[in-house]
């Protein structure tokens, strides 16, 4: 039976997208398929950023260390970006213009420069090897590479065409953003380009690890990303609304903090942009750091919190964490992977007056899926929620695209409007990512319990999560591979109390080859790929057997996995 909170935020947000209230919706139809879409929706982030920012241009949004910018004055710094991208750089509408940092506020001010100038903004991962941020530049075909010191080292002597652009952090915009800095003369380019840019025109790519090795480039139009964040903030309005109903009176400003990077979907959409329309602020911080986080969240007065399950958990256990005011956050949010049950309850013990949430979303879905809030979650911690509205429709399919009864396994399939356009430059995998009706398949198996809960309980795509990076199984194997002395090996995840799951890794020499250890072989993958996607010495194993095949001759990655993942405990 639905719980007394599903019913009361059933009610509010059927009331909030009623005719003529702000999230009503109106039939969109894309492909032969009508789903509904925002009748009140900015056409563009262009038009979102220009009406939001003057809207709360007097109140803070981004607190980064010594730097302090209202919405006004950072509006402001990206329509100085945005002039010079067009007019020094020669950006033009639907280019294509990678950005690789760490989070700043600089980093947001050129991610929204990018978008006014009418490029695309396309999100390389910081913490991506030089090898794999040149894949992504020349897979994307992008014109600039804005990049920190750090990451512009990283990528020099890998060949790829864009030029790139040096920029800071820690300082003021037009110091750390000089050499993309250009004083609007006469009407400014961002606001001429308004005139010129539509729902249709791309907007962000995002880089996606599956199951086929190489990341993939997943590009949205505006229309979808726009959609994803009034839906986020359509189910914030339902949360205030019944956070008032309930007595609390809510008067401060909301503040979160950023502790999750903002190339990945759940820091761009849900939390940075989202903070636009309700007027949020936004506290960044260089790197992950638990104690700093702490004394940060006491300092800004922060409300929301959202990261990997490994970083609440860690706030709830820091022993530091009784020495100061954490009151004021009544949520704290994960994504990216599963939360164990454990840490839902050990949470709301550290907090009594805040709640534990958790969000299921994808980088194709603009991060739009299912939420599981305060006490349902805490009734059902094994489930990521029900399906978000009024934006997600959510099926439970087999393989040839049918729908399972509920309570029975099957494909976790997503529609709306917020979902990604395709991969870019991969009609194959856009059309396999699809079915026929327009649901994104998610490569999660799952099931819906009588009360329309959603429960993951294991992957079709080989891929492992690690503290909310996805790992190809495939792209680590065929890094090992490239060690001309091993004959075959077997990527699979482990089960881990931090990070969710670590990669880890079976190997065997060629045929009169002599042996590497596995401090050999980590040493030769940390040249090739990222450090997160290289298993830990004590967490790869050289064996003299063959590997367990199936019936096809592939490798029986299920029997690898459960024979030393139960060594990996007896160990």
């Amino acid at each position: 039976m639905p719980t007394p909170l599903d019913n009361a935020l059933e009610a509010i947000i059927t009331g909030l997208t009623a005719e003529g209230q702000p999230f009503a919706t109106v039939p969109f139809t894309r492909d032969g398929i009508t789903m509904p879409a925002f009748a009140a929706a900015p056409p563009t982030l262009a038009h979102y950023f220009a009406h939001f920012s003057n809207q709360n241009k007097d109140l803070p949004f981004l607190v980064d260390g010594d730097i302090r910018l209202t919405f006004g004055e950072t509006y402001a710094a990206a329509t100085c970006v945005a002039e010079s991208l067009v007019y020094d750089h020669g950006v033009e509408k639907g280019d294509r213009i990678a950005l690789a940092a760490r989070n700043s506020a600089n980093w947001i001010i050129a991610y929204m420069g990018i978008l006014m100038a009418g490029g695309c903004a396309t999100l390389l991962n910081g913490f991506s090897s030089g090898d794999e941020l040149a894949y992504g530049i020349e897979l994307a075909e992008c014109k600039l590479l804005i990049a920190d010191e750090g990451r512009a080292a990283r990528v020099e002597g890998h060949a790829h065409g864009a030029k790139v652009i040096l920029f800071s952090h820690g300082n003021a915009p037009s110091e750390g953003l000089s050499a993309m800095w250009r004083a609007p003369e006469g009407t400014p380019a961002a606001i001429a380009l308004l005139g010129n840019l539509g729902p249709d025109d791309i907007a962000t790519i995002l880089y996606t690890s599956g199951s086929t090795g190489k990341s993939k480039g997943a590009w949205s139009d505006h229309r979808g990303v726009v959609s994803g964040i009034m839906n986020y903030v359509a189910q914030s309005a339902m949360a205030k609304l019944h956070f008032e109903s309930q007595g609390e009176v809510m008067i401060d400003q909301p503040c979160a903090l950023v502790a999750v990077p903002l190339f990945h979907v759940t820091g761009e959409v849900p939390l940075m942009l989202q903070s636009f329309a309700i007027g949020r602020k936004l506290v960044l911080m260089p790197k992950w750091d638990a104690g700093l986080a702490i004394r940060l969240m006491a300092e800004e007065k922060v409300s929301y919190f959202v990261g990997v399950p490994l970083m609440s958990y860690e706030i709830a256990n820091h022993p530091d964490r009784d020495k100061y005011d954490l009151s004021a956050c009544k949520s704290f949010a994960a994504g990216g992977a599963p939360r164990p049950v454990e840490h839902v309850t050990r949470i709301k013990e550290a907090f009594p007056g805040g709640f534990p949430l958790l969000g299921y979303g994808l980088t194709e879905t603009n991060a739009v899926g299912c939420g599981n809030f305060n006490e349902n979650y805490l009734a059902k911690p094994g489930s990521t929620g029900r399906a978000s509205k009024p934006m997600v429709d959510l099926a439970i399919l087999d393989d040839a695209g049918y729908e399972v009864p509920k309570g029975q396994v099957g494909e976790v399939c997503i529609r709306s409007v917020a979902n990604f356009r395709g991969y870019w430059k991969n009609d194959e995998a856009t059309a396999a990512a699809f079915t026929d009706t327009g649901y994104f398949r998610t490569g999660d198996l799952g099931y819906l319990d009588a009360d329309d809960y959603l429960f993951i309980v294991d992957r079709k795509k080989d891929i492992i999560i690690r503290g909310g990076e996805n790992i190809s199984c495939i792209e680590v194997e065929d890094a090992i591979y490239a060690h001309d002395d091993i004959g075959e090996c077997s990527v699979f995840g482990l089960p881990d109390e931090r990070f969710g799951e670590v990669p880890a890794a079976v190997y065997a020499m060629k045929e009169g080859r002599a042996p590497i250890t596995p401090g050999e072989l980590r040493a030769f993958l940390l040249e090739r790929i990222a450090p997160f996607k290289v298993p830990l010495e004590h967490q790869m194993w050289i064996t003299d057997e063959a590997l367990p095949r199936l019936g096809t001759q592939k490798i029986d990655k299920r029997t690898v996995k459960a024979r030393y993942t139960s060594e990996a405990v007896t160990a």
